[in-house]
């Protein structure tokens, strides 16, 4: 609603919203972002207009004098530092010399969306909104962009469900439940413990409100049909109607995993990879000499940044992929979870996500999806709606219970925070 405009903004106030990834074509990513400071494009733009009459003797007497308007504005903005600036930028966010200079056609869809995290950078607007810019960031590049939020000039709103990121960036917190707006001052730990003691006084000045009416109660209760007493029971009353309606503090539900019972104990290793080399290109070889193996109480987060191979080390384990050289070993009997960044693509959008489940789990096992001990993974997930209509994170909600609701012996979860043995890659520790 801010974005669009839709609720009252001033009309001199600047906005950009980071949603989308830049669309590809033959544009150089340092130029792309250049070219998001439309007040530098627009007077570079008449420069170059106004240089090419006076170079070709069609000016009249005023181009010399507007274009000298025009060098001081520039010099104004220093346009002459911008692309140094647009470039340090990239680099923060990831992008090697050699990327900044290849078209935006050659980006992924998750470096598309650090490019146009770039551009809002660049754009320097007076109210800039983020909507979970660390996402698609490695742990690198997020501490970039916490050290240089932390010195932004102006207003940032951003949505995030990234704690170390909130406590580095926030001035404050606004909470959003109920349908009402709350808020705080501070980080996101000083607005946990600050919500904590108002949720605290708020029930108790409930109860002590209940204790205070129902004082009042039994003494009009008791003198009602006391024709003596009429003028102090009527006073009650009033009071009674004067007090101000306090709730009580909604109860957060309490979050109840419960995987299936029952699996066999498997003997250790239950997968294992030995000794393994792993290339695309000889010239780039990506794995070499790789050892790793798990067991069922193995809890294993695979850390670094883009491009490391952490994905393509969880294909080898799974046998996605084969070694060039050594041994992957799994049990005869291993079953194998998958849950990747890019599982949502694989969902019928048509259906709602119980839909969907119960599909997978045929009853009576698609009734556990409705247990209230068991929605925490969708809230505030919209059941029966269809997928199509519902946010990302509600997305992953229905795609991780699918892999959540399989007997399986080995978990493997790519990014599940995008949100038996369990094998994590994330950008979030």
């Amino acid at each position: 609603m801010l974005a669009t405009r839709s609720l009252r903004v001033p009309a001199h106030i600047s906005l950009l919203h980071v949603e989308q990834e830049v669309a590809g074509d033959d544009t150089p990513a340092l130029q792309s972002v250049l070219e998001s400071d439309t007040v530098r494009e627009d007077l570079l733009h008449r420069e170059r207009e106004l240089s090419t009459q006076i170079a070709a003797g069609r000016a009249e007497g005023s181009e010399a004098a507007q274009l000298a308007e025009i060098y001081a504005k520039l010099e104004e903005i220093e346009a002459d530092k911008a692309p140094a600036r647009a470039s340090v930028i990239l680099a923060g966010l990831g992008f090697t010399p050699k990327m900044q200079q290849q078209p935006t056609r050659e980006f992924s869809g998750g470096w598309r969306m650090r490019l146009a995290l770039a551009r809002a950078l660049f754009a320097r607007p007076d109210l800039l909104l983020l909507d979970e810019p660390t996402n698609m960031l490695d742990v690198r590049a997020i501490l970039w962009l916490e050290n240089y939020l932390q010195t932004w000039p102006s207003t940032i709103l951003v949505v995030s469900h990234d704690r170390n990121f909130l406590n580095a960036i926030a001035t404050d917190i606004i909470h959003l439940h109920s349908q009402r707006l709350d808020g705080y001052r501070g980080d996101f730990e000083t607005f946990i413990k600050s919500k904590q003691e108002r949720l605290l006084n708020q029930q108790r000045e409930y109860e002590a409100q209940q204790q205070y009416r129902q004082h009042i109660q039994v003494f009009i209760d008791r003198f009602r049909y006391n024709a003596n007493r009429a003028s102090q029971v009527q006073s009650k009353l009033k009071m009674l109607e004067k007090l101000p309606e306090l709730k009580p503090v909604d109860k957060e539900l309490e979050v109840v995993m419960k995987f299936p019972d029952g699996f066999e104990k498997f003997s250790p290793p239950i997968l294992q990879l030995d000794e393994v080399d792993f290339y695309y290109d000889p010239k780039h070889v990506i794995f070499s000499r790789l050892s790793v193996s798990a067991d069922l109480e193995s809890r294993i987060c695979v850390v670094g940044e883009n491009g490391a191979g952490k994905s393509t080390m969880l294909k080898l384990l799974m046998g996605d992929l084969a070694p060039v050289r050594g041994i992957r070993h799994a049990h005869r009997n291993l079953k194998i979870g998958y849950f990747s960044q890019h599982h949502v693509e694989q969902l019928d959008l048509n259906v709602s996500a119980v839909e969907l489940l119960a599909r997978k789990f045929p009853a009576p096992t698609s009734t556990f999806w409705m247990n209230p001990q068991t929605t925490w993974i969708w809230r505030p997930l919209r059941l029966w709606a269809a997928l199509s209509t519902i946010s990302g994170l509600s997305f992953l909600g229905s795609s991780l219970k699918r892999r959540l609701g399989t007997r399986v012996r080995a978990l493997v979860w790519e990014d599940p925070t995008c949100r038996g043995a369990t094998g994590l890659v994330s950008h979030n520790y």
